[in-house]
């Protein structure tokens, strides 16, 4: 499955510039419904001192990956904090859970909001957030969220891996996916993966394990890993 930036879904709200790769609210693409658990990318720019109130979640791993800006997140767990650049933020709906989630500065705030579903229904909700700067790095990507929470990652309820690469230099890798389904979003630059040429907010999936990347200078991506 191939959704290059221009395909995504659009809508403007004013406070809220919102593309959206899969099917979500009143975008409907019965042809990107999602891929395998991953359900949601939304692509929002959200204008200073606005957000989103109030609103519930259940049965559902929601990631916030901040591009630039920053957001405040208020829950009913009990958790306020502010989510900036360089920080992974999971919230496991499980059960339910209500958050908000606001841009007081006055400037936007650029941000993805990805929605994974869980293997299970019914669980108890959790919340993590955590600065990645200094996570450990493997051929140049950094685990943000994993199944198992291994090396300091987020845990997410689902057999996925979620990897961040960010480099200011060519490369070229082989990349091998352990749970055989791979999801590919660029951030910025420009990567080609499997000989498929991939630009910002181009995203890419594959059925595949074995994974051929070209990357070009000033190149961020993030690669999911899926069952």
């Amino acid at each position: 499955m191939l959704i290059r930036s221009f395909e995504r879904g659009h809508v403007d709200h004013g406070w809220l510039n919102a593309h959206h790769t899969f099917s979500f609210a009143n975008y409907y693409n019965p042809q990107a419904m999602g891929f395998r658990s991953l359900r949601v990318i939304n692509h929002d720019i959200v204008a200073g001192r606005t957000g989103f109130p109030t609103h519930p979640h259940n049965d559902m791993e929601i990631i916030t990956f901040i591009i630039q800006g920053e957001l405040s997140h208020k829950d009913t767990l009990g958790n306020s904090s502010t989510i900036r650049p360089h920080e992974i933020q999971i919230m496991s709906a499980g059960t339910g859970i209500a958050h908000s989630e606001m841009n007081t500065s006055n400037t936007p705030t650029e941000l993805l909001q990805i929605w994974i579903r869980p293997k299970d229904s019914g669980l108890k909700p959790s919340y993590f957030q955590k600065n990645y700067s200094d996570f450990p790095q493997t051929q140049g990507f950094k685990l943000l969220a994993s199944h198992d929470g291994r090396m300091g990652s987020a845990r997410i309820h689902q057999d996925a891996d979620l990897y961040l690469l960010e480099t200011n230099s060519e490369l070229e890798l082989e990349v091998t996916c352990k749970f055989g389904h791979a999801w590919i979003h660029v951030l910025e630059g420009s990567v080609c993966v499997n000989e498929t040429d991939l630009n910002q907010h181009d995203s890419l999936g594959l059925d595949e394990t074995n994974l051929k990347i070209q990357i070009s200078q000033n190149t961020k991506f993030l690669l999911f890993d899926l069952a």
